[in-house]
């Protein structure tokens, strides 16, 4: 297959964490970079939505009390600080990018507008996306769905821990039966957990294809965005 014209990567905020429960593991962030820079070089349309898991995410911070929309807001500017830090990573390593935010932060970040987001990509530029949807009660599953569609992608590739869709978790079951190809009406009826409902809902009304794939294995991304077979792809 020939490398699609223009991908988004949707990845979670916990691949920037440290193990030692640091909010930022800056070795990972610059291997991060490097593969999305190795992908931007091969002359892919390139955009980038970033999770906060590492540093705030609603679910796991439900005993604080602070309320839902407080606390999303709170996620959504988390989403700014890894966008922030993965750009000047990138930048470091000679690529240009732009972060787009939902949420106004004129010192940090440009306003998303899709005229001008799709322009930064034609010039060949990085693009991510941050701020979520700007609005509360969306995760930011639902916020790549949105871009993806908005920005006319040809595909949204999910970076996770493991290569790909299984019947079980494979880090608990030796036995889990991996998937290489999976319908959305399939997903759905084995209740897989490939997006939260919104977006996949999104993903599926549209025919927007979905690839989840391993991450962290060297050079996995630039394998994903040259259309070759790796991980689970949901279609249809």
């Amino acid at each position: 297959m020939k490398p699609y014209k223009r991908v988004l990567l949707k990845i979670s905020g916990e691949a920037f964490a440290g193990s030692n429960g640091a909010d930022f593991d800056y070795k990972k962030l610059h291997h991060i970079a490097a593969q999305i820079r190795d992908v931007a070089k091969l002359g892919v349309q390139t955009i980038v939505v970033v999770g906060a898991g590492n540093i705030w995410r609603y679910r796991d911070t439900q005993d604080s009390g602070i309320e839902r929309t407080a606390s999303d807001a709170m996620g959504m500017l988390a989403t700014i600080m890894n966008s922030v830090a993965l750009q000047s990573a990138l930048e470091g390593l000679g690529s240009a990018t732009r972060v787009c935010s939902a949420i106004n932060v004129p010192q940090l970040a440009e306003p998303y507008v899709r005229r001008r987001a799709e322009r930064h990509l034609e010039k060949g530029r990085i693009v991510i996306c941050a701020g979520g949807t700007g609005n509360p009660y969306f995760t930011t599953d639902s916020a790549a769905a949105l871009r993806a569609l908005e920005l006319e992608c040809d595909v949204i590739l999910k970076a996770s821990t493991v290569d790909g869709i299984y019947d079980s978790d494979p880090q608990k079951n030796k036995k889990a039966k991996k998937y290489d190809t999976l319908t959305f009406q399939e997903a759905i009826e084995k209740n897989l957990q490939v997006m939260d409902q919104a977006a996949f809902s999104l993903c599926r009304e549209q025919n927007l294809p979905i690839i989840v794939f391993d991450f962290e294995k060297k050079g996995a991304f630039l394998m994903a965005a040259q259309g070759k077979k790796i991980g689970t792809i949901v279609k249809g």
